[in-house]
């Protein structure tokens, strides 16, 4: 099975009156529901997604003088990807910044959608994966 996912920016300003009473209930350029959408794919066999609503993520890297990092996220929401022949993936969000969150599966595929709030900022360091900047770590701020 293959897996998508769906990351959207939600847009504070949305309006869904606005949308009913002069859009017949559809967004509009004026009225837009999403800031942005990042859409992912996992294109290897998918065996299991497994959602983690009380995850620590580890931010691992090097950073400019060539120097292995790895720092603890906690609150996280993820969610945890298995395929056949890789380590698990992950994608997901600090829990301050998640609005909600989505998995479906069908026979040929399974489907994440994570809606991120729009208030509050946050980094992305990481394709899939979004951290608010209150629990950014410091270390990795220059």
């Amino acid at each position: 099975m293959t897996c998508k996912i769906h990351i959207y920016l939600l847009n504070d300003l949305y309006s869904q009156e606005l949308a009913d009473a002069e859009f017949n209930g559809k967004e509009s350029a004026d009225n837009l529901r999403y800031e942005w959408e990042d859409e992912l794919e996992i294109n290897t066999e998918v065996k299991e997604v497994k959602e983690l609503t009380e995850a620590v993520y580890t931010l691992a890297g090097y950073d400019e003088n060539d120097e292995m990092f790895a720092h603890e996220i906690p609150n996280m929401h993820l969610f945890e990807i298995h395929s056949a022949d890789h380590a698990p993936t992950y994608v997901g969000a600090s829990k301050s910044i998640v609005d909600r969150c989505e998995l479906t599966q069908d026979q040929n595929s399974f489907k994440i959608a994570i809606f991120l709030k729009d208030y509050e900022p946050m980094a992305n360091p990481v394709p899939g994966i979004f951290i608010a900047s209150k629990s950014f770590p410091k270390a990795l701020i220059r």
